[in-house]
């Protein structure tokens, strides 16, 4: 039984292929369209994953969709109505697109795709539970889905059990801690939807000396959820400002674009993830009271806050915890092509270890024309000795570009679209941001770490394979690897399988074997304001328009010498 999962029309528009109940591929439409967060129906996307899993749209058994968009145009002219007139523009600006393409969903889906199958529509929020759930290491499990907003829903709990999810509770628009985050985001002069993990990284930089007044926009309740206090927020009636002058009468001006960053706005960043931290710990106690799984499945925007879902692993009660790698709306489409496979198609269930490597890859014949079709100096090597000379180079500080494998679905480069450095030096980090990525000085850098060597530089218990945990650095490894250790002490870890990801850990062993440090900096293979590399082309070109040193593309070596 073949699946097809799709996002789109809001942001992070993606695809997926389930297989029998198994994910074959996945991808996001702005790895090919190069349109960051690109929400068009998703055809290239869609084209991948039908080529990779080795079918026609004749093949498919049902196409499923992560959303009802009726129920999203019901909240909209709801609360539009609830805040008129305030909310008359607000209204006008979303109508058009809820009707001409939220609406026309199913048949934009039939046209584009030739498909007369059937095509089903998920919840928002149970398309996120079920991304996370179905392809958890859990039997059953508690699942928390936390975000801006769904359909109504923008936090849901639900619980698991083989191929069954049930919703237990809910808390509803216009009450939502995603839209609290992404409120503050705009109020500190960042860019909404796409700069709360920026705010995450400031937050390290600051005190929480505001959290007396942040405290004065939630009331968190004894049964862990919680209610916005709404006059401070403008959201409901206007997607630009989102905030209202009630809260710059609180917190005082907000930060312009572009304007320096101050103290000031450390410290409300501080209080803001403190804040975000305890509100959520205490929806997952809440939830682990209540049900009593020790496994805890999260999905939701919110769940990239690895900040709090470290805080979730240490105080909420829980033994294990699995996060969705694609959290956002891009993992939504896979959640959706898993629920109507396994809900409605009645596919098995295969526990294992979920593999985020889902995307394209390419091979050395498609490689090599367009390292000589750019003019570029290279040299074939094998396995092992591109291993050991990427190594050696790291060694000696220079910036590797690696392309290997498939590519990642989600957020995180994990080894297949990858920026490699060395984390022992301590300019580096200011090297990357400045001359490699284009970005903010105080932006932190992840350490990727061999499985068996975690546990040496880092407070970990178990594994991170997907960079959503942030354990302390243990002060007697923080001066050996300044690079990647952020200013709280913390580091936003990968660990790498010998298993699962054979290359990058041979990798990481042998800059270990040459270093004594079986650690290097892992950062997203793309500069600020670009999406990750899909293609050859499109890594050729972020190497050639940066100061990365070497790129490793397959087994080519390519210098700029």
């Amino acid at each position: 039984m073949n699946v097809l999962g799709i996002s789109y029309n809001y942001h992070d528009a993606a695809a997926c292929i389930v297989s029998d109940g198994v994910v074959v591929a996945a991808a996001e439409e702005e790895r090919f369209s190069r349109d960051k967060h690109d929400s068009r129906f998703p055809a290239q996307a869609i084209g991948y994953c039908l080529r990779a899993a080795g079918l026609g749209t004749r093949a498919l058994d049902a196409v499923a969709f992560y959303e009802k968009p009726a129920r999203k145009l019901e909240r909209v002219l709801q609360i539009g109505k609830a805040y008129a007139p305030r909310s008359a523009e607000n209204v006008a600006a979303q109508f058009p697109s809820l009707i001409t393409d939220g609406m026309n969903v199913e048949t934009t889906i039939r046209d584009r795709l030739d498909f007369q199958g059937p095509v089903y529509f998920s919840e928002h929020h149970l398309s996120h539970a079920a991304s996370a759930f179905y392809v958890s290491p859990f039997e059953e499990s508690a699942i928390m889905t936390v975000d801006g907003v769904g359909e109504w829903a923008t936090c849901m709990q639900f619980s698991g059990s083989g191929t069954h999810i049930v919703p237990r509770r809910e808390i509803r628009y216009p009450h939502s801690l995603g839209l609290l985050y992404s409120t503050l985001t705009a109020f500190l002069g960042f860019c909404v939807n796409d700069d709360e993990y920026k705010v995450m990284g400031l937050a390290s930089y600051g005190t929480p000396r505001f959290r007396a007044e942040l405290d004065q926009l939630i009331a968190l309740h004894e049964d862990g959820s919680f209610t916005l206090a709404l006059p401070y927020f403008a959201y409901m009636y206007d997607r630009e400002t989102m905030f209202s002058p009630e809260m710059e009468r609180l917190l005082g001006p907000p930060r312009r674009k572009g304007e320096s960053i101050t103290e000031r706005h450390s410290d409300i960043a501080s209080s803001l993830q403190a804040l975000t931290e305890d509100v959520m710990v205490g929806l997952a106690t809440a939830l682990r009271r209540e049900q009593g799984s020790r496994n805890l499945c999260l999905a939701g925007g919110v769940a990239y806050n690895c900040v709090a879902n470290s805080k979730i692993v240490a105080r909420a009660g829980f033994e294990k915890v699995f996060i969705q790698p694609a959290a956002g709306d891009d993992g939504a489409a896979m959640g959706a092509a898993l629920w109507a496979s396994h809900t409605l198609l009645n596919q098995p269930r295969r526990i294992g270890q979920h593999n985020t490597l889902l995307g394209p890859e390419f091979s050395a014949a498609e490689i090599e024309p367009r390292l000589v079709a750019f003019g570029l100096k290279f040299e074939g090597l094998d396995d092992e000795a591109l291993c050991r000379r990427v190594a050696s180079l790291i060694n000696d500080g220079f910036v590797i570009g690696w392309f290997q494998g498939r590519m990642e679905f989600g957020p995180r480069a994990l080894g297949g679209r990858s920026i490699l450095a060395n984390p022992c030096l301590p300019d580096m980090k200011d090297i990357l941001n400045a001359r490699v990525k284009f970005r903010e000085e105080f932006r932190p850098f992840a350490p990727a770490v061999t499985e068996e060597a975690a546990a040496d530089y880092f407070e970990l218990d178990g594994i991170s394979p997907f960079m959503l945990m942030t354990p302390r650095v243990r002060p007697e490894r923080a001066a050996e690897i300044p690079s990647v250790t952020h200013a709280d002490g913390t580091a936003r870890v990968q660990t790498v399988s010998r298993l699962h990801q054979p290359l990058f850990y041979r990798l990481i062993e042998c800059f270990g074997e040459a270093s004594g440090t079986p650690v290097v900096i892992n950062t997203s293979f793309n500069i600020r304001g670009e999406p990750v590399v899909c293609a050859p082309d499109d890594a050729i070109k972020c190497f050639m328009g940066t100061d990365i040193d070497f790129l490793a593309i397959g087994p080519f070596l390519v210098s700029k010498v």
